[in-house]
């Protein structure tokens, strides 16, 4: 099976750095199922094609099959045409292209070229329409050449066999991974054992295309060897945000918050301000406190790089719209092990809220009672006192920007009081003082210049030296 890769960018033997592999040699790569060679039909300064051959080894194809082995473990296309074996060859050989590497010319890395890749012989049982369907959504331009099942014998019809040429100014990262992808969902009969990592794989390369894909379903049931468990719970970590069982009448307040800010679509950017936050602060474990429905658990679990999340809120029936949200029950188990749902209040101390690296406190502080604040000061930061706290809470100044408030109005009837900018920064501050951190305040929304925005945002971070 061939894979060619060719670019016409200038010079374009850099193809070669961004490869990692030198134009003017052969180099051969052993596989478990064979061998893996790449070499250079042509390398000038105005046009270079890569190839990645692959020979398979006969033999893998039936070791470990039963003993009653048939013609077809023998007889079978799986040799010539790009299949699993490719995808694993492109991950193998490719690897540091593929992860978006260059040691050399780094600056490439993420500067759209124009490419080209063709696949000698492709199966595709769904025929054109499918093949299009699967690529020209990333922005390809395919062109297709049909094969017939035998050229003597054209009576016979078409073979369920493709060329395929894909053309696109891209990023070479992404071209590898949407074939690292795409070709396996082509595959009738992926040679490895699927299971929870393959779901991994699938949302790792897939981040930043296969959510918005149309093909998505089909892509998830394909490349996942058409266990259908397996697709469904790739397919509810894809989606951010989608629609949850309908709300008692307790959960009808905050519908009615939502309403009274549906203009800025603010909650959309709390969650994204906090994410940016938590994300910079190099966090890996991670408290959502006063969690809720689970909406910002559920962004931190579509991102990898938090290991372990908890999230802690006084309701129960919070936590299991938040359960639901999560597709808890049918999480893979590595999933289900990063992430874990407590039930709790915020103002007694709680040592399984310890040893954590930070914290989000979103639109929670206004729920409790003056009364109650200082215990909550207590529980966050000086018992739980992880190195980064975010916390974001209304400002009471932009609620006249608001045409649903009466004047004087919350704008939830369970807020217990709402800030002004100065009142939170008055109160920030002496967390400051109070516990050993620093403070830095961050708008979010849209900002007005006399009200401020209609979110306000403090990032605690823990002095070193407290």
């Amino acid at each position: 099976m061939l894979l060619t890769i060719t670019t016409t960018y200038q010079p374009a033997t850099d193809l070669g750095y961004l490869l990692h592999k030198n134009p003017a040699n052969v180099q051969s790569f052993s596989l478990a199922f064979g061998q893996a060679h790449v070499f250079y039909p042509e390398a000038t300064a105005e046009r270079c094609t890569a190839a990645l051959l692959l020979d398979i080894d006969p033999v893998y194809l039936v070791r470990g099959r039963d003993k009653s082995s048939t013609l077809d473990s023998y007889v079978n296309d799986r040799p010539y045409v790009a299949s699993s074996f490719l995808s694993v060859a492109i991950a193998d050989v490719y690897g540091t292209a593929l992860n978006g590497r260059s040691t050399r010319r780094p600056e490439l890395v993420d500067m759209p070229l124009p490419l080209q890749a063709q696949l000698a012989v492709v199966p595709a049982r769904g025929g054109e329409t499918f093949l299009r369907r699967l690529f020209e959504p990333l922005g390809y331009t395919v062109t297709l050449t049909s094969h017939r099942l035998d050229e003597q014998y054209p009576q016979w019809g078409e073979s369920p066999y493709f060329t395929v040429t894909l053309d696109a100014t891209s990023r070479l990262r992404d071209l590898l991974t949407h074939l690292y992808v795409l070709i396996p969902v082509l595959d009738g009969d992926k040679h490895y054992w699927i299971g929870d990592d393959e779901v991994e794989k699938l949302l790792k390369r897939g981040k930043g295309w296969l959510e918005t894909h149309p093909e998505r379903e089909r892509i998830a049931y394909r490349y996942l060897k058409h266990r259908r468990s397996l697709a469904r719970a790739a397919l509810s970590r894809l989606i951010v945000e989608e629609s949850v069982e309908e709300e008692t009448d307790e959960e009808q307040p905050t519908m009615k918050e939502a309403e009274s800010e549906q203009t800025v679509r603010l909650n959309e950017q709390r969650l994204g301000a906090v994410m940016a936050v938590l994300r910079q602060s190099g966090a890996r474990r991670v408290l959502d406190l006063g969690c809720g429905e689970g909406k910002l658990l559920k962004l931190l679990l579509q991102d990898t790089s938090f290991e372990k999340i908890v999230g802690l809120d006084v309701s129960y029936r919070a936590l299991e719209i938040a359960r639901n949200r999560l597709h808890f029950d049918r999480l893979p188990t590595k999933q289900r092990e990063r992430i874990t749902l407590l039930h709790g209040a915020l103002t007694y101390r709680d040592k399984r809220l310890e040893g954590y690296d930070a914290a989000a406190v979103v639109e929670v502080i206004e729920h409790l009672d003056p009364s109650r604040l200082a215990a909550f000061e207590r529980v966050l930061f000086e018992f739980a006192r992880p190195k980064t706290i975010v916390v974001t809470t209304p400002n009471a100044e932009y609620n006249i920007k608001f045409e649903t408030l009466h004047a004087g109005k919350f704008r939830h009837q369970d807020h217990r009081f709402e800030w002004t900018r100065q009142e939170f920064q008055v109160w920030a501050t002496k967390m400051t003082e109070r516990f050993g951190y620093t403070v830095n305040f961050l708008p979010v929304g849209p900002e007005d210049a006399g009200v401020g925005s209609p979110t306000q945002m403090a990032v605690f971070s823990l002095r070193r030296s407290a």
